[in-house]
């Protein structure tokens, strides 16, 4: 079973595991991801591969908390044994020599942005990075984007860091400064990725998103991952998880998002009050 080998507490609620995946790690590629079982119990977690070393047979993960399968492996420290994960799967990214692309990050979208802008850059494009997030203490993976592109514009909603405001105004400075933008990747929450799409659209530059839709199986049988782009049905984790952002329907992938909220919002709550007894019987308090 694959073991943990560091970990690290990158914001509030989202930290990355390096993990032991030695054929994983010799194969990926950027834009690939891999299927996490955290036990038996456990749903399936897609998670991006963020980096990996294949000398040392390793894999970065970065993920957050958010229901009851991330909180349960947001528990597990350096040691344990993760009960499997299945990869890479996924189309790679299409990498070419562009000019300047810009890759945009949206809270924790900026973890699938680095491997994808690494690439860019090792073709030989000018990357400019934009790294967005609520507030100061949620920006993540700021020095490894710094190390990849020639420039990194840091946005805070409240503007408690860097340039206050969204990614979606940086980027339109960018634009609007005259500076030629050949490529655009966007990746985070659907909102901010169709609003990336919508500018995007009107100036005429090529824009990619990465899509995380609900996954189940990561091979196409199941169809939970479906989406619609230009008016036809793919599956996001064998015909993606990148689309062409402007044909993408996003109205559909934000409905589909929320089919199962209710349910894991209890599995949640359930799995919450059961560590709060747990820790009780202990002795401990929160």
């Amino acid at each position: 079973m694959p073991k943990i080998v560091f970990r690290e507490t990158l914001a509030p609620k989202t930290h990355r595991f390096r993990v032991e995946a030695p054929l994983i790690a010799r194969k990926r590629k950027a834009g690939q991801f891999v299927i996490l079982f955290v036990e038996d119990s456990a749903e399936r977690l897609p998670l991006t591969i963020v980096d990996s070393d294949p000398e040392a047979g390793t894999i970065d993960l970065v993920f957050q908390e958010v229901g009851k399968s991330t909180l349960r492996l947001a528990e597990m420290q350096v040691g344990d044994n993760i009960r499997e994960i299945a990869g890479p799967l996924g189309q790679p990214t299409h990498i070419e020599k562009l000019g300047t692309c810009v890759v945009l990050g949206g809270g924790y979208g900026v973890a699938p942005v680095i491997p994808i802008a690494k690439a860019l850059a090792d073709a030989g494009n000018d990357v400019i990075g934009i790294n967005g997030a609520r507030s100061k203490d949620l920006v993540i993976l700021e020095k490894e984007l710094r190390d990849i592109c020639a420039e990194v514009i840091i946005c805070t909603d409240d503007g408690t860091y860097g340039r206050p405001g969204f990614v979606t105004q940086a980027l339109e400075e960018i634009y609007t400064s005259g500076r030629k933008i050949d490529f655009v990747l966007a990746v985070g929450p659907a909102p901010m990725m169709r609003a990336v799409a919508n500018m995007t659209r009107e100036w005429g530059i090529p824009t990619m998103v990465s899509l995380n839709p609900i996954m189940i199986d990561g091979t196409g049988m199941c169809g939970g991952c479906r989406v619609e782009v230009g008016g036809k049905t793919k599956f996001a984790c064998v015909d993606g998880p990148e689309f062409d952002g402007h044909l993408v329907d996003f109205d559909l992938l934000m409905a589909r998002q929320k089919y199962y909220a209710g349910q894991e919002s209890e599995a949640r709550k359930m799995y919450e009050e059961h560590l709060a007894c747990k820790l009780e019987e202990t002795g401990n308090r929160f």
